[in-house]
């Protein structure tokens, strides 16, 4: 055989990923492969010539053991409650979505828009979902979402056992709630310690996908630390397969401990679509603890409001490479000007950790315990600097951006909304001549639909560009205003009830 056809011989034995065994070659499923006698008996090639080495056999994990063993401690929860829809007439204007009982692709629900022409009126809802039982005594991790506007929480066990379950507390912040229930010597999951999972590492989840009760399906860890819009958790990226339903359930390593909790997709059609994301348990055990020790969860802050660093910032501000969080505003009184922070500072690292997007700042500041000291870098005309802050809480009063309104202030407009003016570079960005932006949305304004992140530009047809404007128009008002939005791309309307 000449080497050349030993070359091509090797080399499809590399690329099949298999070894040679006892003058046969084993394929990496177990099926044995007759392997020519020539090949295994050929001469050694002449020295200093390339030949490729197989590949060695690596196993994959048994997806069965894990799947035997932890299966019972994952539950499935059918939720009871009611929310409100829009109607015009009588009429419903919307449409149904179909995976509304279970909203798994939260966070591009957002794009889509209210459709609302008239009033709103509550509706009875059902939904789905996925938990996991890390206590005996019956303490259960799911998605805040899950059980978001819950009159009745229903947990099923594998062996088929049903119980009323008490919502102990949630965070939509970071989507983690945590759920009782009145049993004894439950099984349970092993958590997992440390943060040493991989990207490329497999993985494994159990949920109920359209109510498919302990549906095992796996894949790999695709990223970590994935910043998502409006996000406050370093979400794990995975492609193994969830759909409505997995949310809250377990997500395993091939020790058969949990890593995380499925919490959301990317989606345009509600199905899945080769992209998943899940909370690190890390994260969610310190939002547990706080639930079952306090009934409450307490985020810390830093008063900023941060984007993205693209080239073209990077080139302004001779950085080297487009990464931190560009302070845009400045909390007045806040931790940040406390600290010394100005608009126009990139925030590179805080505590030592690099701040790559602007998505890690939030994350990170929001996982902090609120009074924590930390120190941050920043690059400040040309050079860096470094400065020290101490966190507030994220549920105290938040002063407005120019200083003089606080959401006290924004309360009295009747609509529940903070605002603040645009920031110049915001304006050239966005291309959004005039308007203020949203900063907080609470009370009719939130239950209308206006969102963080969306643009006030008119309110009953008369173009706002101060806060003094919209209390102007609001107080001479009756009992509801029409708000303009700009959201994206788009602009809608939204009518919102006065208190």
């Amino acid at each position: 055989m000449s080497v050349s056809t030993l070359k091509r011989a090797a080399l499809a034995v590399a690329v099949l990923g298999v070894i040679g065994v006892g003058g046969a070659v084993a394929v990496q499923q177990g099926t044995a492969v007759a392997a020519a006698p020539a090949v295994a008996q050929a001469a050694a090639p002449q020295a200093g010539t390339p030949v490729a080495v197989p590949a060695p056999t690596i196993a994959l994990p048994d997806f069965s053991v894990i799947a035997a063993h932890n299966g019972p401690a994952v539950v499935n929860i059918s939720v009871t409650g009611s929310t409100k829809t829009a109607y015009d007439g009588g009429e419903q204007t919307g449409r149904a979505d179909p995976f509304a009982d279970d909203p798994f692709y939260e966070f591009f629900r957002r794009f889509q828009g209210p459709q609302q022409r008239g009033g709103q009126r509550s509706v009875p809802t059902h939904g789905l979902g996925s938990g996991f039982i890390i206590s005996a005594d019956g303490i259960i991790l799911t998605n805040a979402h899950v059980v978001r506007d819950a009159s009745e929480v229903v947990v099923k066990l594998t062996d088929r056992r049903e119980f009323r379950a008490k919502v102990l507390g949630s965070d939509p912040k970071s989507d983690v709630a945590v759920l009782k229930i009145d049993a004894k010597n439950l099984p349970v999951v092993p958590l997992a310690k440390g943060n040493d999972l991989k990207v490329g590492e497999w993985v494994l989840a159990i949920g109920s996908p359209y109510g498919l009760d302990n549906t095992v399906t796996a894949g790999v860890v695709s990223a970590k630390g994935r910043s998502l819009p409006d996000g406050n958790v370093p979400f794990i990226q995975t492609d193994v397969a969830v759909n409505p339903g997995n949310s809250g359930g377990p997500l395993f390593n091939t020790r058969g401990e949990v890593v995380g909790i499925n919490s959301q997709i990317y989606s345009q059609t509600g199905g899945y679509q080769g992209l998943s994301f899940a909370i690190p348990i890390d994260v969610a055990g310190k939002i547990k603890d706080q639930i079952v020790s306090t009934g409450k969860v307490t985020h810390a802050k830093l008063g900023v409001t941060v984007q993205e660093i693209n080239q073209g910032f990077a080139d302004s501000f001779n950085l080297a490479t487009p990464e931190g969080a560009l302070v845009s505003n400045i909390e007045k009184g806040g931790p940040g000007d406390k600290a010394g922070l100005k608009p126009g500072d990139v925030i590179r690292t805080l505590n030592g950790a690099k701040i790559v997007s602007s998505g890690d700042l939030p994350a990170m500041v929001s996982l902090a315990t609120p009074g924590d000291k930390v120190t941050i870098e920043v690059w400040r005309q040309g050079k860096l600097e470094t400065l020290k802050a101490t966190l507030g809480n994220a549920n105290d009063k938040v002063a407005a951006a120019d200083g003089e309104r606080t959401d006290q202030a924004s309360a009295k407009l009747k609509l529940g909304l903070s605002l603040r003016p645009l920031e110049s570079i915001e304006k050239r960005q966005s291309g959004i001549p005039n308007g203020l932006l949203i900063e907080d949305a609470r009370g009719a304004a939130a239950n209308a639909g206006v969102q963080p992140g969306d643009v006030l530009l008119s309110v009953n047809g008369r173009p706002v560009n101060t806060i003094e404007q919209v209390r102007d128009v609001v107080d001479k008002s009756g009992k509801s205003v029409a708000l303009l939005i700009q959201r994206g791309d788009d602009k809608i309307f939204i009518p919102v009830r006065l208190g």
